[in-house]
């Protein structure tokens, strides 16, 4: 590509602030098309092409935007990898898996590359807009390098959606991390092979994650029936988590071996959150299955239905506990439960980069309505868009989110659309918290409806029983575990 006749000055200007990349979001059902078109282009000149744009990350009206300051043809790149405009687009449904593109910032030097100090069709301030060194140099450099635009002064905001326009196209070695996604990158572009996400092998070389987080407010003291015996909502889920734990550590046992195919965390939440480990593993954050099976809390005697030649009897059944039930205080914090488990994945996947590995899974359990601060929906949906945005080479990060009541109501499991929801605004939060799920599980989640819908469904349940969670929660268990 043809450079500024003084595009060492340019690279002076990133050389003093450290800028070593630039960012474009995308959704990873757009990087087929992005590899096997050679790479990213203006979403004008996509048209041009007729290449098709399965999520785009603007709607109409910011294409609108666009071409009322002539930007049609250009390719929006950040420094940041928190835009804000990610966000958007997820809560507008827009995008759903987001990954993040890593640009080389040698895009910068490029002829015909603009700079603008702000989001370029933001309407409230002008921007500078140019391709000058001086337009370069009215970037606010500190503010782009923060990690969200909440950490700067709020007359700061506008300055750390800074954008490098680009003309028409990036080619896809510009790309510095496209190849970290799980989709081979054929030396022909139009031969593209791709390897369909959420299908690693999980073994002890490339291992996956689990975070259970549970509702512990006072509400889930309410009692329902469970499999014949009357207890209430915080014992029937954690009777739930255990067992469900018990499996995963079951999985893992090769003969006298246990494996270490995953780490498994819990974090429980009310009016605080913590981990919620008992006895010799309390206080840790993720633990190993060895870990568990040598170290359960204890073993308790309960009551279960069973099937016999005389009908259905209750049977006393041992089980495994690790985690206790617990409805303490008037709040249900969700929000610190979520920075909880975003802290953890941070630390989990810098370990696992550069691993194939099957993405973590994060089962949220709740009875009800978050609160305990101002706008919680718009909060906890926020972070849990930060944890979807979290991607290993084989998927985004999987976010469930299951709404457990002893109320008599309807149950709504794995929607496909909104337009299943009732008007809640609980039940839309919950929704647009949730991940959309791969399309692997399109035939088991259809056989659990009962409807053969062979479409993709969003990670939530609204009013289930506790039998029903049993089983969303043994879809969102992958089942491909190798022999390694």
């Amino acid at each position: 590509m043809e450079k500024k006749s003084n595009w060492q000055e340019f690279k002076a200007v990133l050389d003093e602030h450290k800028i070593v990349k630039l960012y474009h979001f995308t959704d990873f059902d757009n990087l087929e098309s992005i590899i096997k078109n050679g790479g990213l282009y203006s979403w004008m000149d996509c048209e041009r092409k007729g290449i098709k744009i399965a999520k785009p990350g603007g709607g109409s009206t910011s294409r609108q935007l666009d071409s009322g300051r002539n930007l049609e043809d250009y390719v929006r790149v950040s420094f940041t990898t928190q835009h804000p405009m990610m966000y958007v687009a997820m809560k507008d449904g827009r995008i759903s898996n987001p990954v993040i593109l890593e640009i080389d910032p040698e895009v910068i030097f490029w002829r015909d590359t603009y700079y603008s100090n702000m989001n370029a069709t933001i309407h409230r301030i002008k921007p500078n807009i140019g391709g000058n060194l001086s337009d370069l140099k009215q970037i606010h450099f500190q503010s782009v390098k923060a990690f969200k635009h909440f950490d700067l002064p709020e007359e700061e905001w506008p300055y750390f959606q800074a954008e490098i326009l680009v003309k028409n196209f990036i080619p896809i070695e510009y790309i510095k991390n496209i190849g970290n996604f799980g989709i081979p990158i054929p030396s022909k572009p139009k031969e593209l092979q791709i390897k369909n996400p959420y299908t690693a092998q999980i073994t002890r070389s490339t291992p996956t994650a689990f975070i259970f987080m549970i509702d512990q407010s006072i509400s889930m003291s309410r009692k329902l029936n469970f499999k014949g015996e009357y207890i209430t909502l915080a014992e029937a889920v954690a009777r739930i988590v255990n067992a469900q734990i018990y499996d995963l550590v079951l999985r893992c046992i090769k003969m006298s071996d246990v494996r270490h195919y995953y780490d498994i965390a819990v974090i429980g939440y009310g009016d605080d959150a913590s981990y919620g480990w008992q006895g010799a593993l309390a206080g840790r954050d993720f633990v190993s299955p060895e870990e568990l099976k040598n170290n359960p809390f204890k073993r308790i005697i309960v009551k279960e239905e069973k099937i016999t030649k005389r009908g259905r009897v209750l049977k006393e059944v041992s089980k495994f506990q690790w985690v206790e039930p617990v409805a303490a205080g008037k709040y249900t914090r969700a929000h610190k439960a979520f920075a909880m488990a975003k802290d953890l994945l941070d630390k989990w996947m810098k370990e696992h980069h550069e691993q194939d590995c099957y993405p973590p899974t994060i089962i949220n359990i709740t009875d009800g309505a978050f609160n305990g601060i101002p706008n919680p929906h718009e909060v906890n949906t926020q972070l849990a868009n930060e944890l979807k945005a979290m991607f290993t080479n084989d998927g985004n990060v999987l976010v469930w989110n299951i709404h457990v009541t002893p109320d008599n109501k309807d149950q709504l499991l794995l929607p496909v659309s909104k337009t299943e929801i009732n008007d809640d605004k609980d039940s839309e939060c919950l929704y647009n918290m949730s991940s959309l799920l791969p399309s692997r599980y399109n035939q088991p989640i259809g056989d659990l409806r009962g409807d053969g819908e062979n479409r993709r469904h969003v990670a939530m349940a609204i009013n289930s029983d506790l039998s029903t969670l049993i089983q969303l929660m043994d879809i969102g268990t992958p089942t491909n575990i190798s022999q390694k």
